[in-house]
């Protein structure tokens, strides 16, 4: 009888776990396709200048090479951290409210539900921490100009596009 339990507890954990994942098959591309063209849609072109934070690139190369677990933590805490951009002073922004809105709920709907997939990691990742810490310090020393926004708005389509790759490579 204790074994029948453990088996029901073990099929029932991995049920939400794939259930949770499910989402990253069929409902991640059409909720990021929406959020693009939101972030597209809220401001005009995306400006030519350049970002002065480089991202370090081999963060999504060694995404690439781990575990699918590892990859949905990745998405979900560079997903968290683009949302955390977005609570800064916002005061100068001069793009669309309804848009910028809407492209805030749809990008926060794909932060919970990617949430519900896996446990979060037990620190999330220092380099990917930095890098967005260092964006925030930009905003700040360009004193949350429309123009510093519109850095903001370039490099989180760059990595949303990316988070989109790596979804992609991962099926």
């Amino acid at each position: 009888m204790q074994s029948l339990t453990y088996l029901f507890l073990i099929l029932c954990c991995t049920q939400s776990a794939c259930h949770g994942c499910e989402w990253i098959r069929h409902q991640f591309g059409t909720l990021s396709g929406l959020y693009l063209t939101q972030l597209d849609e809220m401001g005009g072109n995306i400006t030519q200048q350049e970002v002065p934070v480089v991202f370090p690139e081999f963060l999504y190369e060694r995404t690439n090479d781990t575990q699918y677990v590892d990859q949905v933590r990745f998405l979900n805490e560079t997903i968290h951290e683009i949302t955390e951009l977005f609570d800064e002073n916002m005061d100068a922004v001069t793009w669309d409210k309804k848009k910028l809105g809407d492209f805030l709920i749809l990008l926060h709907r794909q932060f919970t539900n990617l949430k519900s997939c896996v446990l979060p990691a037990r620190r999330p990742d220092k380099t990917l921490k930095h890098y967005f810490k260092e964006l925030k310090k930009v905003l700040r020393k360009m004193n949350y100009s429309a123009q510093a926004w519109e850095l903001i708005r370039k490099e989180t389509k760059y990595h949303l596009q990316k988070l989109d790759l790596l979804v992609a490579n991962m099926h």
